[in-house]
Parts: C-alpha cells; structure tokens; sequence
C-alpha cells in the first residue's frame, strides 16, 4: 500500500519590498519579526509514508520578496528559511519513519539581481545556483530559461549538474559539446532517468521532461515529448516497475503533455502509483489523470510551498490524494515544523540567508536609481492607466531611455513590445539595481525599421493583438508560437482573471478586515488546495502586444518602427501582409540604441524618479 503525502513545494518566490537588501543583523531582526501581521496556516499538514516537496520557477527569488506592499509580505520567506524548514521536515519524517523527497521542475534563471546582477563577463545564475546546490534536492529538472542562452546551458552542465551526481534530468533536452578528440556530439544536459530508494527502501523510477519548447539557443536540442516516449532508453527505464513513479519536468500539469508520458507508463503498469510535479505556467494547479495519480503544479517566484499528500488507499484501483498550498514564509514554515522564531533557524540555513545577502553586495543590487512615486502593477491595476507598469514602461520608460545619445531621437517612431518583457511590478520607494532587475531581466535588444508610413505602422499593433473576428485565428496561432517560445503570460493571466472572476465584484472591501491579498485557487483535485486563506488579488487584462502613443504627424509620414527583437519575426511577417511595396526581412532591422531591455527602467528612474 502507498501512503504517499506529496508536499510540493513550489514557488518560494519573494518579491523585494521596501526594498533594501539589509545587512545581516538588520534582515536577521527583520525575518524573525515580520513587520506585517502574516495570517498563518488553518489545518496542519496530513503526512503520509511517502512524502514530496516541491520547487519549481524559482527564476533566482532567493532572497525572498521584501516589499511591503501586499501580497508581497506573504512570500517573504528566504532559501536559508526554506533549508531550515527543510530540515525540520526531514526530522518530522524520521520521527513518522515517513520517506520525505525534495523535488525541482526547473527554470532558476532569469528573475532577480542575484541571477541576473552578475558582473560583465559572468553567466547568469551562476552564483545563485550555487545556494540551491546546497539544498538537498533528490531531484531536479531543466527548464526552458536554461536553454534560451547557450552560455547558461553550458554552465549548468559543466557547473550545476555534476552537483547533482545524476539527479538532474532533462530527458529530452540534449548541450551540442565537443568531446575529447574535438568533434561536435550532442548529449544530454543531465541524466535521461534515475531510480531512487529513499530510507525506506520504496523504490523510486523518475524522468524529467521540459514541454514541448521551440525557444532554445543554438547548439542545444529539445525533442517533442510524443518522440521522446518511443525512444529505448524510456521503454527500458520504465520496464521495471517501482513502488511509485515519480515525475518531474517543465510542463503544465493541465493542457500539455503529461497525459502523453502518463499513457506510455500505464500502458505498461496499469495501477503503479504515478506522481506528477510540473511547472512553467507559474499557476497553482491539481489534476488526477486517474484514481491512482496525482500532477501538481506550484506556482512562480518562490511564492508558493505545494503539498501534495496521497494518505489513504480506497480501493485496488484508488488512492485519496490531498494536497496543499503554501505561502512561503516564516509564518507558515514555523506553524508546520511546530517551532518558534527562537527554534525555528538552523545554523545551515542562517548560512544560505547570509550568503545570499553577501552576493547581493557583491552585486550591488542595492544601488539606487532614484524612488517610484507609487506601485506599478502588471494587472492589478488596468492597462492603460497611471498605475500600470505596461502604461510607464511604453509612453514614458522606454522613449525617455531610447532617446538618450541617440542620433535618431528626433525622428517619429512607434514603439511595439509584447507584454511578457515586464515580468513584476514596481512598488513604491525605493528603486535599485535588484528591482530593475526583478521587473525586467532580459537582454533583449531595440530594433528598428527606417521609412515605414504611419499609416502601415499604426496597423501592425492591433494587427499583432488580432482585432477583428477575422483575425482569430491568426491570433490563435501566433499565441501558440509565443508559448513555444516561452511565454507565459497568457496562462498565468486567464488563472488570475479567473480567480478575480470567482470571488466576485467587491469581495475585497467586504472581506478586508479579516483576510490579506492574495491566491485564492480552485483546481481539479478533491478539497480545499490553499493553506492560508486570503482575499483573491484583483486582476485586469492587458493585451499580448502594447505600443506607444502615435505620434502626431500625417499619415504620409515615414517614420521609424520600433520593437523588441523577441518579436522581430512577428512584427516583419505582419508588414509583409500590410503592404505589398517591399517584402522586407530581417536583413531590413537595424539596431535602434546600445541599450538593452533590462536597463531601461534604470535609466527612465535616473530621470524621472530623482
């Protein structure tokens, strides 16, 4: 019989609030007396003989979120709190002579200073990986923010993955690297399976799968899932039947390819005991593919601690499943472990915290920029309004930024991005190095295209978004190639839209005196997924694309198209459609400033926010 209490602890995510990153005895003080009121957990933990937590979109959160807007406080927790409350658990489970396993569905590049603040010449995450070596995972997979720049893939198989001694799968993700006598071979970035036998003697088979991602660098390779599943080396990894099936892997748990890998094994083993631990869509989410399964998905940002808990068999063909939730912070780690403030820190992850503080200095993330007059939110505020960061980021960041010792300044442009390069709000105060950073972490380049009339450029942004009925289909596909290449945006918004939707025009001001902002999640599983009850955080849509004001001249007038090069190939093939003087390529885009994507916001704050 499997008692399986999957703890899947997912997005320890943590947003900078107030932000500063203290020095140790200032964040010490800080940490272990929160200066907001923190709602704790409602239920204890129901534990099983087989139990799993869970991390997965990390994207560099390490230090936590440290604002005090909410629901920032909420995810305030650090990967030293997090490694403490990991060993807590591990002595729980050794009290319940319980199997604990600590498992990771990837992405840990791209987010925050600490990844993405490295000096010129390094290679993102490089250093922050290092803290998550330290954590004892049995598990972990690659992510498609690994693969979007070779230097990072090659890092994390020369660096990373020999940390791991086998445990880092990317069953379908393989580094092009030459071998010793100088020939080019493509082999995979990690292992392609791995049996466990934790304490207790259950044995343990595990694959780790990245979706089916077309974003990749060159020199790396992802195969589709469906192909990956006829390969030899996963017929033999899963003739052998285990106590249970352990997977892991960089996919939705709902409208994605598990159901594919899940098939090819009951084909084989018709009632093993399946657990599923995906990632990328950054949701809270729950599926049973069958009476004897369970996939759970947890979140973003290290926001979130997931548990997945099977305790209890019905009958020969079902096991009961619960699962939970987390907020990640000191509150709910404390309340779980059944320690104080005075108990709770252990010597390994105080160590991790100060480490991490110490990397934050080296990288000065720190350094202020000048103090944001307000929150900026991504979709707690409406596009376009005052508050949005989509609204500053286009009619005023990116064209005061853009400008600077540009020869083409004076020139009439529009500018076009997609709404996924802003990846987190802007909270009042203080802005430094790390926020810019955390809102923007991409290096992504402006590219422009000279002489295109303003009648033809104003129709490529609706024409990208695809206004009218007409272009549904149009739009359809192009969102399907966006989330091939990695966006995510659009599954994360419909989650929140949904959850604003649920809990109903005014729910915040009738329920304000009780409860926080927060997740409020309905999923496909049995029973209530939250652990900490909260008011759902409101939400507004925005479109894929946003652009500039356009500028005042006459339809005639040649002006210069401006984009962010992640969209070059959409924005060319739509021109192309738009008119039929020229068929231009990408041959026709030039580079539009030296400036890069993630130092925008730093620029527009020297000027505007000092």
């Amino acid at each position: 019989m499997l008692l399986a209490s999957v703890l899947a602890l997912v997005n320890l995510a943590t947003a900078c609030g107030d932000q500063h990153f203290y020095a140790p005895s200032d964040l010490a003080e800080k940490r272990e007396y929160p200066q907001f009121p923190l709602t704790p957990p409602y239920r204890p933990l129901v534990w099983g003989d087989f139990n799993v937590i869970h991390t997965t979109d990390t994207h560099g959160w390490l230090l936590g979120h440290q604002k005090s807007s909410w629901p920032e406080p909420n995810y305030s927790g650090d990967l030293g709190d997090f490694a403490s409350f990991v060993t807590h658990m591990k002595q729980i489970a050794v009290e319940k002579n319980a199997d604990l396993l600590l498992v990771d569905s990837g992405d840990v590049h791209d987010g925050t200073g600490l990844s993405d603040g490295y000096p010129p010449g390094g290679v993102d995450a490089h250093e922050s990986n290092k803290f998550l070596e330290r954590l004892p995972y049995d598990l972990m997979a690659i992510g498609n923010h690994e693969l979007y720049v070779y230097a990072d893939t090659y890092d994390m198989y020369t660096n990373f993955v020999p940390q791991l001694n086998g445990r880092y799968l990317s069953s379908n993700v393989n580094i092009t690297v030459f071998s010793s006598d100088g020939a080019a071979v493509s082999v995979p970035v990690g292992s392609d399976a791995k049996r466990l036998t934790p304490t207790r003697g259950r044995r343990v088979t595990s694959v780790g799968v990245l979706y089916d991602f077309t974003g990749n660098s060159v020199n790396t390779t992802v195969q589709l899932v469906a192909d990956m599943v006829k390969e030899s080396w996963f017929v033999e990894a899963i003739e052998e039947e285990p106590d249970v099936f352990v997977l892991i892997g960089h996919m939705p748990v709902s409208y994605d390819n598990w159901p594919v890998v899940f098939n090819a094994i009951r084909a084989v083993h018709p009632l093993t005991p399946i657990l599923i631990f995906g990632g990328h869509s950054h949701i809270r989410d729950c599926q049973q593919y069958d009476g004897r399964s369970m996939a759970l998905e947890s979140g973003r940002y290290m926001e979130t601690v997931g548990a997945n808990l099977s305790v209890a068999q019905g009958n020969s063909n079902n096991i009961t499943f619960t699962r939970r939730y987390l907020d990640q912070n000191r509150v709910t780690y404390q309340y779980h472990t059944r320690t104080s403030n005075a108990t709770f820190d252990t010597s390994y992850g105080r160590s991790i915290t100060i480490g991490l503080e110490d990397l934050a200095e080296q990288f000065d993330l720190s350094y202020l920029y000048g103090y944001a007059p307000q929150d900026y939110t991504l979709s707690r505020n409406p596009y376009p309004s005052n508050g949005s960061i989509l609204s500053l980021f286009v009619d005023d960041a990116a064209p005061t930024a853009l400008a600077i010792n540009n020869s083409r300044a004076d020139v009439p442009n529009i500018f076009i991005t997609n709404s996924g390069e802003l990846r987190f709000d802007v909270f009042k105060g203080e802005f430094t190095k790390n926020d810019q950073l955390t809102a923007l972490p991409f290096t992504d380049s402006f590219l422009y295209i000279p002489n295109i009339t303003l009648s033809i450029a104003t129709q490529v942004l609706p024409t990208l978004n695809g206004a009218g009925a007409s272009d549904k289909k149009k739009r359809a596909a192009l969102e399907t190639e966006m989330w091939r290449r990695g966006y995510v945006g659009g599954r994360y918004n419909t989650w929140l839209a949904e959850m604003a939707r649920r809990a109903g025009p005014g729910s915040s001001v009738e329920m304000a005196g009780n409860l926080t902002l927060g997740y409020v999640t309905t999923d496909s599983c049995p029973g209530a997924g939250d652990d900490t009850l909260h008011i759902a955080v409101p939400y507004y849509s925005s479109p894929n694309y946003i652009g500039s004001t356009t500028p005042n001249v006459t339809d005639d007038t040649p002006i210069d198209l401006v984009f962010i090069d992640f969209i070059a190939a959409d924005v060319i093939e739509i021109l192309n459609t738009l008119q039929n003087a020229k068929n231009y390529s990408d041959s026709d885009a030039s580079l539009y400033s030296p400036v890069l994507a993630n130092q925008v916001l730093e620029l527009y704050a020297q000027v505007g926010w000092n």
